[in-house]
């Protein structure tokens, strides 16, 4: 055996290098060729793991499955398990499932798959003190049972030979990451907050996000717009990252957020932490990938972008600059890639797995199969969450665990569908009539899932898989793989369906179709977030608005013993006049005949204190019906208003107005954009008028939501309508008060906020006055 290359039991000091997987190594060492994401059917985990079964099944006593394997190279332990071994016909397979002809499986991942049983082999060869031995490829069709066998005979020396080729290559990124772990974690236990000073409540914040992320725990807080909460718990997590005598240290810290300008807050924080990026801390922002595309208009393979051409064989380089660079933001990142000529989203996704601060949004972790938690566990990493502005994880995780089939898409797709397909699609659409004649309300709960119906679906899926497998031509982007991709959600959705969730169909007023709107609606997402909470040794989940919190920790699903902390408003009652207007009604019936109530309000306040103000109304509607009415009866009032489906750049120029010398009202729609997460320090916004209690919509959805939360909690309204609403109404209060300096207005335009049953929950330091 050659000196350098070491058979090991589990003795971690045998391995200063770390630990890499056999596929891990073999993705960072031996992919060449071209990025290609051309659609491939494929089997799904559960497939693949009894495709597994049945071929292992299929061999004869001698035969050993699942052979674990571990080795080091000079001081990195290579280790994994091998599909098979026989014995007696010195064969290791290497057992790979599949949809459709082996033929049109790329010659990039074949190689990829030879790479690995590679690996495999020298392991045996080594341990057995075998001269060579046959390693099998064995492709498996999990829809015809067809095994394609690929033997190819290697000798003990040509597979020592390909092992210790990709080592090296991986082992001389190791020592640089070495190198650059103990730089980090030296920097980080020097770390020094970056101001003489803290604001009050800060410190209070940042110690407790310290002691939670140290432990492994999870924590909520709130705490006041305005305290500096991003650059606190940025800083508190950071400091907790570092090894220390009695833990091992954080690989990564997550942090997430909803919306695009928490990302920009983080990133600002990170600057200030890192000066200017030029400390040892890798920093990285991910887009989605529609953002990040280059070429929208070309098919993500080498055969159509140029960035994909190549794009493995390119990115060793790519990475190494990458890493060099360590700040990595979208721009950035993006300079990195091209000047390597590779796809950014891509360069992006492979330096997920060296970074040390991911910033993107909350779907990034939460999301069914979402990338960063999947490779959190492939990985066994350590990371650490900061969720921000927590209170959207609610809705946000409802939608990412909900789904929708709409009969529009549905009927459009069997007109064009090909041929092969009417059959299949013909008896969904029987299906779906069937469920139609049972529908007797336009909404309608079902007790639970059609199951018919679902099994329906899911041979339906099946065979547009096949036809796509036997038929690549048609796996384009277009409406059969658009709604294939929605119908295969609804299945995933499907199989983890419970009493979190309920299904209903919706029968649409303007529609031309018969079928009713099949939907799951999720209604409590904390179990479907166990894994997630489980995955991540240190969490903090912070808000402005995390009141009440048991109304949060029941929704999200948070451990038992998850901490909390409520830090004081540094702010004093002087600097914001809170005033509730006890004759105005915004409920729908009443919003006409109050418009000149309302726009009075708004309009003796400007006149009184002329500067920025914030508007919010529950609807772009309503919106624009006070807008119209303010410029009728007061003219001279320099207005403008957010639209629908507002662009960056457009909201750039919508904040633009908000100038420390500008006088104006700008309209926004309460929840939307402009609700949270916007600075307007000093006088760059100096009140808000919010003309809604930021209810719900009482519907047929709601209501079932409502009576659920009643059944699991016990506080229907309040979890399903109050608590929500006014939690937005706090975020969007909070844009005016943004610095102990700051004094403003702010205008609750509606006569509920006089009830003391509503009021309990508003903040208390507001101490809110009722006129009139």
């Amino acid at each position: 055996m050659n000196a350098e290359t070491r058979l090991v039991e589990d003795r971690p000091d045998d391995a200063p290098l770390g630990v890499v997987a056999v596929r891990a190594l073999c993705d960072f060492a031996a992919r060449t060729g071209d990025l290609d994401l051309r659609f491939t059917p494929s089997p799904s985990g559960s497939e693949g793991v009894a495709g597994h079964s049945e071929v292992t099944a299929r061999r004869d006593a001698a035969y050993q499955r699942e052979v674990a394997l571990s080795m080091v190279f000079q001081g990195l332990r290579v280790q994994g398990r091998a599909d098979g071994w026989d014995p007696d016909g010195r064969r290791l397979e290497e057992i790979k499932t599949h949809r459709g002809d082996p033929q049109r499986i790329g010659a990039n991942q074949r190689a990829l798959h030879r790479a690995q049983a590679m690996v495999y082999g020298h392991m045996l060869c080594a341990q057995l003190g075998l001269d060579g031995l046959d390693v099998v490829i064995v492709y498996f069709n999990i829809d015809t049972q067809q095994e394609t066998p690929l033997p190819q005979w290697h000798s003990a020396t040509e597979l020592r030979e390909h092992f210790e080729a990709l080592c090296a290559r991986y082992r001389r990124w190791a020592l640089a990451e070495r190198e650059h772990r103990a730089a980090r974690d030296a920097h980080l236990r020097s770390l020094r907050f970056p101001f003489d000073s803290w604001r009050q409540g800060q410190r209070e914040l940042a110690e407790a996000v310290y002691r939670t992320h140290s432990a492994g725990r999870v924590l909520m807080a709130q705490a006041p717009t305005g305290i500096g909460k991003t650059l606190a718990t940025l800083f508190a997590a950071l400091k907790a990252a570092p090894a220390t005598d009695k833990g091992v240290g954080q690989d990564k810290l997550f942090y997430l957020t909803a919306k695009t300008t928490g990302r920009q807050l983080a990133l600002d924080a990170l600057l200030c932490l890192t000066e200017q990026g030029a400390a040892p801390l890798r920093v990285l922002e991910r887009l989605a990938r529609d953002k990040a595309c280059e070429h929208p208009d070309k098919a993500c393979h080498g055969e159509s972008c140029p960035l994909a051409r190549g794009f493995y064989d390119r990115l060793p380089a790519a990475r190494e600059s990458a890493a060099r660079v360590r700040w990595l933001d979208k721009t950035t990142l993006r300079e990195q890639a091209l000047a390597h000529d590779v796809c950014p989203y891509y360069l992006g996704q492979e330096m997920l797995r060296w970074c040390d601060v991911a910033v993107g949004d909350v779907n990034h972790f939460f999301d069914h199969g979402a990338a960063w938690h999947a490779l959190t566990e492939a990985n066994d990493w350590r990371v650490s969450l900061l969720v921000d502005e927590a209170h959207n994880l609610i809705e946000r995780a409802r939608a990412m665990h909900g789904a929708t089939l709409e009969p529009g898409a549905f009927q459009a797709l069997r007109k064009d569908a090909p041929a092969a397909l009417k059959k299949p699609l013909d008896k969904l659409q029987r299906r779906w009539s069937a469920l139609a004649k049972t529908q007797a309300q336009d909404h309608e709960v079902l007790s639970d899932l059609p199951g018919e119906f679902i099994a329906t679906l899911q041979g339906v899926c099946a065979d547009i898989g096949d036809h796509l497998a036997q038929h690549p031509q048609d796996a384009v982007d277009g409406p059969l793989m658009r709604w294939w991709f929605d119908a295969l959600h609804f299945l995933r959705v499907a199989e983890s369906f419970a009493d979190h969730s309920f299904v209903d169909l919706t029968r649409e007023a303007h529609s031309r179709s018969h079928h009713p709107v099949l939907a799951i609606r999720n209604v409590v997402p904390g179990p479907l977030l166990q894994s997630r909470w489980g995955a991540a040794h240190g969490v903090t989940l912070f808000s402005a608005t995390l009141a009440p919190m048991d109304y949060v920790a029941d929704l999200l699903g948070l451990p038992a013993d998850t901490l909390r902390l409520d830090v004081p408003s540094p702010f004093h009652p002087a600097q914001l006049a809170v005033r509730i207007a006890p004759r105005i009604s915004t409920r729908w019936a009443d919003r006409l005949k109050s418009l000149d109530a309302l726009v009075q309000v708004m309009a003796t306040q400007y006149r009184a204190e002329p500067g920025n103000y914030l508007a919010f109304f529950s609807s772009f509607d309503y919106l624009q019906q006070a807008l119209d009415r303010l410029q009728q009866r007061h003219g001279d009032i320099s207005v403008w208003a957010q639209s629908r489906g507002m662009a960056e750049p457009e909201r750039e120029a919508f904040l633009q107005r908000f100038t420390e010398d500008g006088a104006g009202i700008g309209f926004a729609v309460l929840g939307g954009a402009f609700g949270e997460g916007i600075d307007l320090p000093g006088r760059r916004l100096i009140g808000a008028f919010i003309a809604t209690l930021g209810l719900p919509q009482i519907n047929p959805v709601n209501e079932q939501m409502r009576a659920r939360l009643q059944t699991r909690f016990g506080r229907g309204h309040d979890y399903a309508y109050l608590f929500p609403g006014l939690q937005k109404v706090v975020q969007a209060a909070g844009r005016v008060i943004r610095t102990e300096q700051d004094h403003g207005t702010v205008w609750l335009l509606d006569d509920r906020y006089a009830r003391a049953e509503v009021r309990r929950w508003l903040p208390a330091w507001w101490q809110a006055k009722v006129e009139g």
